[in-house]
């Protein structure tokens, strides 16, 4: 245990995590390089979309993908959580993928919360959170959004949105926004900043994603490793 433990907090160290100071609503926040939002009022880390256990659903279904996706992602949370300092990690919903899929990864995640007992741990309900056990999980279900100064935390900040929320700016994820840049291969995972609702950024590294097309006036903010880049205003 000992050396699993060397190994978690060696790995920990080796992942650079850059960060982009950002106002969202009227409050100051920070963007991590590794797909999570920091509310240093709050002394929170925010993230959505983490979809644990996606690839043992995957594998059970007879489709073969690498292993190890839980542990990697647990690791990111770990050098966040040792960066930031926070007292809070939100996920804004998907905390896991699939409620009756194989529970391999629990054992992974059980070890890691084992090794952050202060840690507040709170979820919002996801569309995959379904059947969703917080005693199990060793966290606070606090439903599908939560108001909290000038936000109004969700999962799916389009869903969310009412009447009764207006003057609020919503703030989750569900939609896993990613962009392309001249001469980099590949998609790279974005935080969508718009006028009243901005989306985070997939969590996990095993997802797919939906090609942001801001309007003008929108933000899109790049995540990377070891990176983080807030892309020119449209006009």
């Amino acid at each position: 245990m000992a050396e699993r433990r060397d190994v978690m907090h060696a790995a920990t160290a080796a992942i650079p995590i850059a960060e982009l100071p950002l106002t969202i609503a009227g409050e100051p926040m920070v963007l991590l390089s590794e797909r999570a939002l920091y509310w240093p009022a709050r002394r929170r880390l925010m993230i959505a979309d983490l979809h644990l256990g996606k690839g043992d659903t995957f594998r059970a279904a007879g489709i073969a993908v690498p292993s190890g996706g839980t542990l990697q992602d647990l690791t990111r949370l770990e050098a966040l959580i040792a960066a930031t300092g926070a007292a809070a990690l939100w996920v804004l919903g998907d905390l896991q993928h699939a409620p009756n899929a194989p529970q391999r990864w629990r054992a992974a995640w059980d070890a890691w919360r084992t090794r952050h007992p202060a840690l507040e741990l709170v979820a919002l309900r996801g569309n995959h959170d379904r059947g969703l056990d917080p005693t199990a999980f060793g966290i606070t279900l606090a439903g599908e959004h939560v108001v909290d100064g000038p936000f109004l935390l969700c999962h799916d900040p389009d869903a969310a949105r009412s009447p009764a929320h207006a003057g609020l700016h919503a703030l989750g994820g569900h939609l896993h926004p990613v962009v392309r840049l001249p001469g980099v291969r590949g998609r790279l995972p974005a935080l969508w900043l718009r006028a009243d609702r901005s989306v985070l950024p997939a969590f996990s590294a095993f997802t797919g994603g939906w090609m942001v097309q801001p309007a003008a006036g929108e933000r899109v903010a790049v995540c990377a490793a070891g990176a983080v880049q807030l892309l020119p205003r449209r006009a």
